[in-house]
């Protein structure tokens, strides 16, 4: 039997016999662009003992991966290997199945429908992982929708509850609301019930506008600092304006949560805007805030609460199979990418119909 990396440096626990040792995954082992990423037989891996192997029924694309895939900016290589990359395989989003779990793990069982942000993984039939960072899908929610909540998801309830601290009522900015964190992010807000104005092109007013957004502003025909208006919270997912811009649209005492940012420097970018924009609020008395959203079971839940009772429903531009994912990472670098790519981790073309990838993507999708 062809032997399976741990989760973990616990004893592995086995995973069901009837699981294939060997799994058809998309794997990029170098730094670059989608041309570093490559069709590859890789072995399944087993749970740690505090783990869970799920076999995946879908995950989706985030500029998180884009990231790690290039490695930029630079300084991401401290996190992810200077030369080459720890995560190999992406998609840090998924949903799926439970199909074995760690001896220690008392959060899920085996046949459980879970989702959550992983280390990655997703973009392959099969995945190992922590049983802390996944929750259960609520009964009537997709495993599309699930898989496409994960990152962005977080990102948005984080930003707007933990660090903005939204309150119903007030006013709130969303800059970059067509993006995957952005759409999120209008729908929170409104479920927060808050007052959103929303911030993107032409050719996304339409879709926002149906997000929920009490007013969309096309910033190829308007600017959102015209008029003396000031939010209470500006939601930054882009960093496409001057910090003395996004000042003056905010009050003293309101909070700017900074999401992203420009990339065009890969030594410096988003963190020398970051800076700037930091240094800018605290003259001014406005609650500067830059973070990176992390797994955690509670948000999880209260995400699959918002998805199971419609007050949010993922914004999905296309679903995918693994051929696709070197396009659609590029799309993603150019950072015009509207709403989610949701990818079944199966292929399409010169697949086989006993080729594991497959399988397993049909079988995670029933």
């Amino acid at each position: 039997m062809t032997d399976r990396p741990t989760a973990s440096t616990d004893t592995p626990t086995p995973a069901s016999p009837t699981t294939p040792t060997v799994m058809s995954a998309i794997v990029g082992d170098r730094y670059g662009g989608p041309e570093v990423l490559e069709r590859r037989d890789v072995p399944v891996p087993n749970p740690s003992a505090t783990g869970v192997l799920v076999e995946v029924a879908a995950t989706s694309l985030n500029a998180l991966d884009w990231h790690l895939m290039t490695g930029t900016p630079y300084l991401v290589r401290l996190m992810n290997g200077l030369r080459r990359p720890k995560r190999t395989i992406h998609g840090a989003d998924v949903a799926g199945t439970v199909v074995a779990v760690g001896r220690e793990v008392t959060r899920h069982r085996v046949g459980d429908r879970v989702f959550g942000e992983t280390g990655g993984g997703g973009c392959s039939p099969y995945l190992a992982t922590s049983e802390d960072v996944l929750a259960r899908i609520p009964d009537g929610v997709s495993f599309d929708d699930a898989a496409a909540t994960g990152v962005a998801g977080l990102t948005a309830i984080q930003g707007l509850v933990t660090h903005g601290d939204v309150q119903p009522g007030e006013h709130v900015l969303i800059n970059g609301a067509a993006g995957g964190v952005g759409t999120f992010a209008v729908q929170i807000a409104k479920a927060l019930g808050a007052t959103v104005t929303a911030v993107c092109s032409t050719g996304n007013v339409a879709m926002v506008s149906d997000l929920g957004a009490d007013e969309v502003v096309d910033y190829r025909t308007a600017d959102f600092t015209d008029g003396g208006r000031r939010f209470d919270v500006m939601f930054d997912g882009v960093g496409s304006r001057t910090p003395a811009e996004n000042v003056s649209v905010l009050a003293p005492g309101s909070r700017y949560v900074a999401v992203s940012g420009p990339k065009s420097n890969p030594w410096l970018d988003p963190m020398r805007y970051v800076a700037r924009m930091a240094w800018a609020a605290k003259r001014n008395g406005i609650r500067f805030h830059q973070f990176t959203a992390s797994p955690n079971h509670d948000d999880l839940v209260r995400l699959g609460e918002l998805l199971a009772d419609g007050s949010v429903v993922p914004a999905i531009d296309r679903v995918i199979t693994l051929d696709g994912v070197p396009e659609a990472m590029a799309q993603i670098g150019g950072g015009h990418t509207p709403a989610k790519i949701v990818v079944h981790p199966r292929w399409v073309g010169p697949a086989s119909a006993d080729d594991p990838g497959t399988a397993a993507g049909e079988a995670g999708s029933r």
